[in-house]
């Protein structure tokens, strides 16, 4: 199996966390052996505990999007080479990342009022913490917008968490590992990347 099991996590509180705090996703179909990929957000509903997404009706890649076809979805997270020199034992350069694959199936939203409370919970999640722009459902930009897309949910039938901390290294390699990753990703992601690593 690949990755290594001891780079992977079935957590799903963590796969969960990664999966919020990256929504921009890869959506991967096929249609008839052809693949096609989408950058779109794509965000995780606590109730239901399906994925939910919309894109834009011109991409051909809603061709593929039928009740019930199978898609994978891929967020992911930080990443950043690693040298070395950071180690306290002789190592080889690599590349320590964290990274979401979901599969699952596609259900369609073709009622433009439930596609429309989509985009408005879509925004609601995007626009936290402190909200400073609440989009309503009565919005007349609505209106005109709801029909230029296809909006989905994905019910998960599969979660792979592809966490490459270095955990094969002794302890103080993983936490210098996890420094240098620390350092080359942003500071909101510090917290993350630790609780990753519990």
């Amino acid at each position: 199996m690949y990755p290594p099991p001891h780079h992977q996590s079935d957590d799903i509180k963590k796969l969960i966390a990664v999966i919020k705090a990256y929504p921009l996703a890869l959506l991967v179909t096929a249609n008839n052996g052809t693949p096609f990929v989408t950058h779109i957000p794509v965000i995780y509903n606590d109730k239901t505990g399906k994925l939910v997404a919309h894109i834009d009706k011109q991409n051909p890649q809603v061709e593929t999007l039928k009740e019930g076809a199978k898609a994978t979805i891929i967020f992911k997270g930080p990443d950043s080479y690693i040298s070395p020199s950071i180690y306290t034992t002789q190592q080889l350069p690599t590349w320590n990342y964290i990274i979401v694959h979901i599969e699952g199936t596609i259900s369609l939203i073709d009622d433009p009022e439930a596609a429309k409370e989509t985009m408005v919970d879509m925004t609601h999640f995007l626009e936290a913490p402190d909200h400073p722009y609440i989009l309503k459902k009565d919005n007349p930009s609505m209106e005109r917008f709801v029909n230029y897309i296809q909006a989905f949910n994905i019910t998960i039938t599969k979660w792979e968490g592809k966490f490459k901390l270095s955990q094969d290294k002794n302890a103080q390699d993983q936490e210098n590992a996890k420094q240098q990753l620390k350092n080359k990703s942003s500071s909101w992601e510090a917290g993350l990347i630790d609780y990753l690593h519990e």
